[in-house]
This record gives C-alpha cells, sequence and structure tokens, in this order.
C-alpha cells in the first residue's frame, strides 16, 4: 500500500449533495482517503424525492474505473447504485478482472425517498454476478428480505437472512438494522462462520439522507486503510451515528448527514 490510502466508490449521482458518490466522497475524506469515482446514472433529485434518473452506459462506466485503475492503486471498492442488469454485469465483470482488493456492496435498490433506483430484473444479475465479487455486502432490513427471499422481524431472522445472502457468494454480510425499531440500533455481521452484533442507541433525527452510502463507504475506506472487517464496521456504525447527530437541516425532507461534523476516524 502506498503512503496515501485510496477507495473507489462506483454508484450514481446525487444532486441534492446528501447520499451516492457525493456522500461516498465526503465519508472517505472524513477519513482521510483519497476517493476516486465512477459514476453509474445521473439523478435528479433533492431531500424529498428522486424527480428523475438516467444510467450511464455500462461503457463508459467501465471506462471510468479503467482510467482511475490504470493509473491509481485502489485499496478498496465501494458499490452503490448500479440501477440496470447491464450495469451490474459490467461493474461486476470489471471488478473481477481487475481483481480489486475489499470490495464493498451496498445493494442499493430504494432511496430514501421511496423512489425505485433498481430495476427488478438488476436484482438477479446482482445475485448472480456482483455479489460473489464482495468481501461484504450491506443490505438493510427490506434490500435483506429481497436478497434472502426471507421475511425479517426478529433478530432470529435477521441471522436466517445474513446466513441466505452469504450463501450467494460474499465473503461476508451485514444486516443493518436500522429500520427496526426501538432506542437501539443493532448491525449484524456475519463472515460464514461467527455472527457479530454491534450495537448502538438510535439518534433521534429525521435527517437520515445518504445513511446506507456513508455506511458502506465508511466501511471501505476503513479497509483502505488496513482496518479488519470487524473493526471496520464497528467504525462505521459510530461514524454514521455520530453524522446523524450532526445531521444538516437542509432541504424540506429528510436532510443529509453532517459527514465533517463530528470526529474524523481516520486513527
Amino acid at each position: 500500500m502506498g503512503l496515501i490510502p485510496t477507495a473507489l466508490t462506483i454508484a450514481g449521482s446525487d444532486s441534492g449533495g446528501g447520499a451516492g458518490i457525493q456522500a461516498d466522497l465526503k465519508t472517505f475524506a472524513a477519513f482521510g482517503v483519497y476517493g476516486t469515482s465512477a459514476i453509474t446514472a445521473v439523478t435528479a433529485q433533492n431531500t424529498q424525492a428522486v424527480v428523475a434518473w438516467e444510467p450511464v452506459s455500462p461503457a463508459l462506466v467501465v471506462a471510468q474505473i479503467e482510467a482511475v485503475a490504470a493509473d491509481i492503486d485502489i485499496h478498496a471498492v465501494k458499490t452503490g447504485m448500479l440501477a440496470t442488469p447491464a450495469l451490474v454485469e459490467a461493474v461486476a465483470n470489471t471488478i473481477a478482472a481487475r481483481a480489486f482488493p475489499a470490495v464493498v456492496v451496498d445493494p442499493v435498490m430504494v432511496a430514501k425517498s421511496g423512489d425505485r433506483l433498481l430495476q427488478d430484473a438488476a436484482i438477479d444479475v446482482m445475485k448472480r454476478f456482483l455479489l460473489p465479487r464482495a468481501m461484504v455486502v450491506t443490505p438493510n432490513l427490506p434490500e435483506a428480505e429481497v436478497l434472502s427471499g426471507l421475511t425479517i422481524r426478529t433478530r432470529d431472522d435477521m441471522r436466517a437472512a445474513a446466513v441466505a445472502i452469504y450463501a450467494l457468494g460474499a465473503q461476508a454480510v451485514v444486516v443493518k438494522g436500522g429500520h427496526s425499531g426501538g432506542d437501539e440500533i443493532v448491525d449484524l455481521l456475519y463472515d460464514g462462520a461467527t455472527f457479530t452484533e454491534f450495537s448502538i442507541a438510535r439518534v433521534p433525527t429525521r435527517n437520515t439522507h445518504g445513511t446506507g452510502c456513508t455506511f458502506a463507504s465508511a466501511i471501505a475506506a476503513s479497509l483502505a486503510r488496513g482496518r479488519t472487517l470487524p473493526d471496520a464496521v464497528a467504525r462505521a456504525q459510530a461514524y454514521v451515528a455520530d453524522a446523524a447527530r450532526h445531521a444538516l437541516a437542509v432541504g424540506h425532507g429528510h436532510g443529509p448527514l453532517g459527514h465533517f461534523r463530528g470526529g474524523i476516524l481516520n486513527e
């Protein structure tokens, strides 16, 4: 590894600045990691809704990845919004060909506003081609239900879903508990042998736009810095909570996190 840890985000652009590529690059910077990017889709969105979006051609997405990788050593990769079956397959194939280390897959399906960001036909392609390339996949509860085919209501359900998703080929799974009720959030890591629970107090705020993107990017940033996966998950959980605690009252919907308002966890 060089003197400067680097990470690549392959994701959609959020014109409102709270999620997607914008959140990823802010998170990388907060962790002291140099961020690079390949934009998969352009969205017209704000804190309230996704008004419109269009995918970037698979050829141009691959060209972005190849341009970065040909010049810069990449220590971790995070994928986010991939939108279409063709994009999912192209990104998965490029990741495999480049043999990138520490691939973190955030299986983005729906925006905070409830708008769909992944075509239904792309879900099976994600299972078949992308998840087997992942060091870790980070679904929230609704995404974990889709990927596992299971209903999740209890902690045991989370474990069952993690096992089912792990069987799709990822080296590890983090089922995020933010969509569950209660005053505590429990994120569950499963590596094929061991379940590890990470618990933290829920931050009372409606400004949670970009939490999923930020969580996955924080894991990637810590992995780029040479942290172990359990340590990376713990740091990501703490960072997201801190960013939510310092969330910004921007817009009239779900505002963005305060990526630079709290502690910078790069030590």
